[in-house]
């Protein structure tokens, strides 16, 4: 690790975690820009010239141009202090996909608080800057992305906000150390195998086995009132008849997602292709259950199993 990384890693670990900051001149900080530094070489030589050929004028020049940077660095500071930062608690994502972080800007002031950005401190993320005014005495929602590579649950990564205006000449920033914390579940499979064939149901009686297709062999034609997933609209492309699955044939089978019938000997693609059949098995509406790391979840559907399923699959 190089010696700046390991400065900024000293000083962002003694940073506190909170969701809420409001900036105060604790946690702002204030350096010159390279335009500044310029404008001071500028400054310097207007001064110089100016003494050596006693020009009124120059001086004027000189002194207006230096009490505007001194103003402006004034108002710069003002821009960010005083301003209250609170996270809104991030939804899971899958992993290798963009986790959006939504962050309210709060400004109680009454002015409006111009040219603030908002970006995660990471280097690999330092060019996705978010830009914003603020209202006066009200608030503004910004969104930042960081994209986590690896499933389980992450730390959100520190954040940076900073300000330039009015003039660029002076650069105003703070960094910041969420304390909340990011669902990250296994990245599917691209292309994963048809579901697993569906167990019989304990005390069960003996019926047609399902299909590698993860549908049901049974098939019935359709009749009015039956909701449109149980339509079979494979059979329907290939026949032009409506035919629905044979629901009390369904009923006898239990569809299980078990890690042991995922094939592959690699942990994080056997989850991957675990989180696949759950988003497939979801959008089918069949009832389905997981077994995962000795893990076991009884069968079910909806938004709610679904999101229980890919949570066992992050955790595990």
């Amino acid at each position: 690790m190089r010696v700046r990384e390991r400065i900024q890693h000293w000083w962002e670990s003694r940073l506190p975690h909170t969701d809420t900051l409001t900036l105060t001149q604790r946690n702002v900080y204030i350096l010159p820009t390279r335009p500044g530094f310029m404008l001071a070489i500028t400054l310097l030589v207007l001064l110089v010239g100016s003494i050596n050929y006693q020009l009124n004028l120059g001086y004027l020049l000189t002194f207006l141009l230096a009490g505007s940077a001194a103003v402006g660095m004034h108002v710069c500071h003002a821009t960010l202090r005083g301003l209250t930062l609170n996270l809104m608690a991030p939804a899971p994502q899958f992993a290798g996909a963009s986790t959006a972080l939504s962050v309210v800007l709060s400004n109680s002031r009454r002015s409006v608080r111009h040219g603030i950005g908002l970006a995660v401190l990471d280097v690999r993320h330092r060019d996705r800057w978010t830009w914003t005014d603020v209202p006066a005495q009200g608030s503004c929602t910004v969104q930042v992305a960081f994209r986590p590579e690896r499933r389980g649950l992450h730390r959100v990564p520190p954040l940076t906000a900073e300000t330039r205006f009015p003039l660029g000449t002076f650069r105003v920033w703070t960094v910041w150390r969420p304390a909340a914390q990011v669902l990250v579940y296994p990245k599917p499979e691209v292309h994963p195998p048809p579901l697993p064939p569906g167990e019989p149901r304990a005390g069960g009686l003996a019926v047609s086995k399902v299909q590698t297709t993860g549908e049901f062999e049974g098939v019935r034609a359709y009749r009015r009132g039956d909701p449109m997933k149980m339509v079979v609209w494979k059979k329907v492309a290939k026949s032009n008849e409506l035919v629905s699955r044979d629901t009390l044939q369904a009923q006898r089978h239990e569809l299980w997602l078990d890690e042991a019938l995922a094939g592959v000997a690699e942990r994080e693609a056997r989850l991957s292709r675990l989180a696949a059949w759950v988003l497939q098995a979801d959008k089918l509406g069949q009832n389905y259950g997981l077994r995962v790391a000795g893990q076991q979840i009884p069968p079910g559907t909806g938004e709610a199993h679904k999101r229980r399923c890919l949570e066992a699959l992050a955790l595990c």
